[in-house]
């Protein structure tokens, strides 16, 4: 066995400095000053379109995700029931594929998890760089009834948290 050497030794000087700081991401909740959400169009796997614009006036959760996305496939459950919980009070959900993921695999996906909410394919990247860029997934942002970002949430959400603010949310007049 050969040593780890000057690159081993640095890498594991690494890991250990940043462990804590890649613990913190994984759920970051990031309240933003409310800025308008970019206005995009969201190309649905069942066929069809829909804008950004299209649903002001609702709250609305849009979750960059892929399905070779650990912390993707294991949020994905609960994010089926805080939809279940919320959209009959105005709430909307749409689950957006990153660029890389395989079309097929998105609709195989959605389609055996019975994903009732709306799954879009961004084949291009242009709504990850819409919203700032987007790499990481999962990665959540939460507009509100005015079509403004109230919050962005990289890596899986603390779901208690996810659920008071959008009855904040839900709760506002437009």
């Amino acid at each position: 066995m050969k040593p780890a050497g000057k690159l081993g030794i640095a890498a594991v000087v690494l890991l250990i400095v940043t462990a804590p700081a890649l613990f913190y991401f994984q759920s970051d909740f990031f309240n933003p000053a409310p800025a308008p959400a970019p206005q995009v169009a969201f190309s649905s796997i069942r066929g069809g379109s829909l804008s950004l614009g299209e649903l002001r006036g609702k709250v609305v959760l849009v979750n960059f995700w892929a399905t070779d996305c650990p912390g993707c496939i294991a949020e994905m459950p609960r994010m089926v029931e805080t939809f279940g919980k919320y959209h009959a009070r105005g709430f909307e959900y749409v689950a957006v594929a990153m660029s890389y993921d395989r079309p097929d695999l998105v609709l195989d996906y959605a389609r055996k998890n019975s994903l009732p909410f709306t799954v879009a394919l961004d084949v291009k990247g242009e709504i990850a760089r819409a919203f700032g860029d987007v790499r990481l997934t999962p990665t959540t942002f939460v507009v509100d009834k005015r079509g403004n970002i109230v919050m962005r949430i990289v890596g899986e959400p603390d779901f208690a948290r996810l659920h008071a603010l959008l009855e904040e949310k839900l709760a506002e007049t437009t």
